[in-house]
């Protein structure tokens, strides 16, 4: 067998399309397809099968690609093992963050990594779930913080870890609070700034809204929380975050807690692949998540 053929057809499986694979690996998609019709060939069994306009795996594909997963967490681990024994000083830990994770949340979950006995130099990612568990999958990330698991329409072997929740919060200007009346009545007609579609949490608010029969004037909606958070500190709409937060954006921005809404929760978790042993870093930082959200 063929193992740059085995990494090629891992690739394809882990990014989830032929074309995504081949810009990956800097190769077409006719010669990244024949390099992987090599493959099934000395294995004799077909590894991908067409559906719709795309391809997935077939059984054998499945088989194979849980072998490939250990096949390649084992070459990394030979990597890392011996880095080490060379003395490297630090050895890189890549987390992947999503944009919906507030920064303020990211660092303190991250921050002890810095007091490990055996030193990491941190490196960190931000951008969607999707691609990020892509990368994760390539292994060019160890470890990545979300607002969901992974998602059941990914074929991706990880595991999810709930790391905790907080309740969702509105907060303003001390100005814009002055001329809010009763919580919630007061986010009726009121300027509003929303995360984006991509925040599961955009969903529970959207609901609760129209529970309790409120409609706002939405002046904004943002991937970014951070964002977010910059055009609330302007004074000209109200916006959500979560109330683990109420320190930093009342006590350090000035901002004031109009309302704190308990059935809204927002929900955090780490995602790891399953191949391979835990690395000391990601077992910190996973630990940490959880015990701050629970304090």
């Amino acid at each position: 067998m063929n193992y740059k053929h085995l990494h090629y057809f891992w690739t394809v499986a882990r990014s989830g399309s032929m074309a995504r694979a081949s810009e990956r690996l800097h190769l077409t998609p006719q010669t990244l397809s024949a390099q992987i019709k090599l493959l099934e060939r000395s294995l004799g069994a077909a590894l991908f099968r067409p559906a719709g306009r795309g391809i997935e795996l077939t059984e054998a594909g499945r088989l194979a690609l849980g072998y490939a997963d250990e096949i390649f967490a084992l070459g990394n681990a030979l990597e890392l093992a011996l880095s080490r024994r060379r003395g490297s000083p630090a050895q890189p830990f890549r987390v992947g963050i999503t944009d919906v994770v507030p920064k303020t949340l990211a660092y303190r979950f991250l921050a002890p990594v810095r007091q490990l006995a055996d030193p990491v130099r941190l490196i960190c990612r931000e951008g969607k779930l999707d691609r990020l568990l892509s990368e994760l999958g390539l292994h060019k990330l160890d470890l990545v913080l979300a607002d969901r698991p992974i998602p059941a329409r990914m074929h991706f072997r990880g595991q999810s870890r709930r790391l905790g929740e907080s309740p969702l919060a509105f907060f303003a200007t001390p100005a814009m609070a002055g001329r809010c009346g009763s919580f919630p009545a007061c986010l009726d007609d009121a300027p509003l700034y929303l995360p984006g579609d991509d925040a599961t949490v955009r969903g529970r608010i959207e609901r609760w809204l129209e529970e309790q029969r409120l409609a706002p004037r939405v002046l904004g909606e943002f991937d970014d929380g951070a964002l977010l958070k910059a055009f609330g500190q302007e004074g000209d709409g109200i916006f959500p975050a979560a109330a683990i937060l109420a320190d930093e954006l009342v006590g350090r921005l000035g901002l004031v807690m109009i309302g704190r809404v308990d059935e809204l929760q927002e929900e955090f978790y780490a995602i790891t692949r399953e191949a391979g042993e835990q690395q000391p870093a990601a077992i910190t930082i996973i630990e940490e998540a959880a015990s701050v959200l629970a304090a």
